[in-house]
């Protein structure tokens, strides 16, 4: 097998041979562009009618390059595959041969085996820096690793949802090498990665598409970032197949998450981007595809992609965990152990009922799909960062109470998902940065700082002062892990706990997953409930969750072995009753129909 991977792409630069590289360019709006390509004179390229320019240039590897589609305007190529000098500067011909994979037959793994850990990569020092830790994490017990969107943004400090040259690692952490060496290592150790991809809008510096190719967006159709993109457009549609493609094949990532699907007006384009991918990826090969998706479209699930990101899990966990009812919270409270109780029996909370906050309906019905098809967490970059001072969970709920979560989270037939720093219990804040002009950065932090007006806490303009400035190098100086916390007695307690509830899943839940099917879920108090499923192989998993401050009724004791239990000292195994902040996993394999 080539220890060599490049995938077949249509657009941006493509290296011929050590001194030829053919430059492709989608440039609707103009009736010339010149290539500037470093050390020599422009040249013009030929334009035909649907608005491609190209031309074969004699420069290799290491070229940097520019469009010019003005007087007074040279671009980047907005295929780059590396920006040397951020999304401002200059892009780079890249020699995709030039790695040298050790894993090149990596299979990848099935999915009933993931459990994904996603992290920030600049937080975690760079590509190499993840690359130092996976012992660690496959150590623990994590088969993925989920990384937060890698699309080159200006700056260095950035979530990645504001990439503007989306086949761009960001060079801020390291050049392309060195995430092909990341992910390389991963496999070597037996983990996945999946990259979170954005192809909803692109960031509100350094995007010029809409200087040369109007045709790219909607103006017709708004999103929360502006115009939609028109994947409707033959060139616009290639271009996101290629980079998923381009991710998929030559950086070979086991998966792509599709970050707020919603905003894709296309429906028809995210419906056959599954069958695309599966055409080109080699036979007998893992690959996976994530939808986050605010519309609960159950629909896509059943077109190929294969789990969505169950945020009304996460929700309904969280008020029950903390009491916050405000925002969207507000769609979960006051009761919110039966939209648990459906979440564990059918998946989706929401399934076409008007949701309290808005008014409007949400969510399409999803009983019929297994499990595994959502993905379940407690915490993530969202439900952290998007919190005005970035508070963890740990911060929030008592501890008891979050180990029955966790009990639930880690043994439930959904998916689990654990945010970098989650496994430790880490306290440390994971706040909203960027790192733009003194002018965008200025609109952003009072943006961010409104945004929180309608919060009671926030409700005056003092206390939305104290919100930090996205901004700020501070700001994401703070939210960086503190390796020492983990060593700290009660993290190295509670990051054994994680690891002890990891092996238990792979023991005992992850070979029965194939198959699974829920049986049902009940409510048994105001924060507790009662679900089964029928595993795989036909045993019964039992999970019984109380997350309230008094105790409940256990009409239906879990039968068989006791797989895990979080109870009170001195309180009997099996009883009448479920203690407050308790939980309890069992499995029977003898149980008929």
């Amino acid at each position: 097998m080539s220890t060599h991977f490049q995938s077949d792409r249509y657009v941006g630069a493509t290296l011929l041979d050590a001194g030829h590289t053919r430059f492709r360019f989608w440039a609707p709006s103009c009736h010339t562009v010149l290539l500037e390509a470093q050390g020599h004179a422009p040249v013009a390229m030929a334009r035909d009618r649907e608005g491609w320019f190209e031309c074969v240039f004699p420069c290799g590897a290491g070229t940097r390059y520019r469009y010019r589609v003005a007087r007074d305007l040279a671009v980047p190529d907005p295929a780059s595959c590396c920006q040397p000098d951020d999304v401002r500067g200059p892009s780079e011909v890249v020699d995709p041969a030039a790695y040298d994979w050790r894993h090149a037959a990596w299979p990848g793994r099935p999915w009933h085996e993931v459990v994904i850990y996603e992290v920030h990569v600049g937080l975690m020092g760079g590509y190499d820096g993840v690359a130092r830790d996976l012992p660690r994490l496959a150590a623990l017990g994590v088969t993925a690793i989920e990384l937060m969107p890698l699309a080159e943004v200006p700056g260095g400090r950035n979530w990645g949802y504001d990439g503007v040259l989306p086949f761009a690692p960001e060079s801020a952490y390291g050049p392309p090498d060195a995430l092909k060496a990341l992910i390389d290592t991963a496999h070597g150790l037996g983990l996945m990665v999946f990259l979170d991809v954005v192809y909803n809008h692109f960031g509100p510096d350094g995007n010029y598409l809409a200087d040369y190719a109007t045709p790219f967006f909607r103006y017709d159709t708004a999103t929360p970032w502006g115009a939609a993109i028109d994947f409707g457009q033959e060139a616009v549609s290639q271009f996101f197949i290629d980079n998923a493609l381009y991710w998929l094949m030559e950086f070979r990532f086991d998966g792509l998450r599709l970050d707020a699907v919603q905003a894709i007006v296309d429906r028809g384009w995210l419906l056959a981007l599954p069958a695309i991918i599966r055409n080109h990826v080699e036979r007998g090969r893992h690959v996976h595809l994530i939808v986050e998706n605010e519309n609960n479209d159950a629909g896509l699930l059943r077109a190929g992609y294969r789990a969505q990101w169950n945020d009304d899990a996460h929700n309904a966990l969280h008020v029950l965990l903390t009491g916050e009812e405000e925002g969207y919270y507000g769609n979960f409270a006051p009761d919110p152990a039966p939209a648990l109780a459906r979440v564990l029996a059918e998946g989706f909370a929401f399934q076409g009922e008007v949701q309290p906050v808005n008014g409007k309906a949400r969510g399409s019905p999803s009983a019929d799909l297994a499990p595994d098809r959502f993905i379940i967490f407690l915490q993530n970059h969202d439900q952290i960062g998007n919190r005005a001072l970035g508070e963890r969970l740990g911060v929030l709920a008592a501890p008891q109470a979050l180990r029955a979560a966790y009990g639930l989270v880690l043994l439930c037939p959904q998916i689990p998902m654990l945010f970098m720093g989650e496994e430790w219990g880490s306290r440390q804040p994971f706040l909203f940065f960027t790192d733009y002009n003194p002018a965008l950065g200025r609109i952003v932090r009072e943006g961010r700082r409104q945004e929180f007006a309608g919060f009671s806490h926030f409700a005056s303009a003092e206390k939305r002062d104290t919100i930090p400035d996205p901004n700020a190098p501070e700001t994401y100086a703070t939210s960086r892990l503190d390796p020492a916390e983990r060593d700290r007695p009660a993290h190295r307690e509670w990051n054994a706990q994680i690891a002890q509830l990891l092996a238990l899943r792979h023991a005992e839940i992850t070979p029965r997953l194939p198959g699974a099917r829920a049986m049902g879920a009940q409510v048994l108090g105001r924060g507790a409930v009662f679900a089964r499923w029928r595993m795989g192989d036909g045993a019964v998993l039992s999970i019984a969750l109380n997350l309230a401050d008094a105790a409940v009724p256990l009409p239906d004791m879990p039968q068989g072995r006791c797989l895990h239990a979080v109870l009170p000292h001195g309180v009997d195994l099996f009883c009448a009753t479920l203690p407050p902040y308790a939980m309890m996993a069992c499995l029977n394999e003898a149980e008929d129909e």
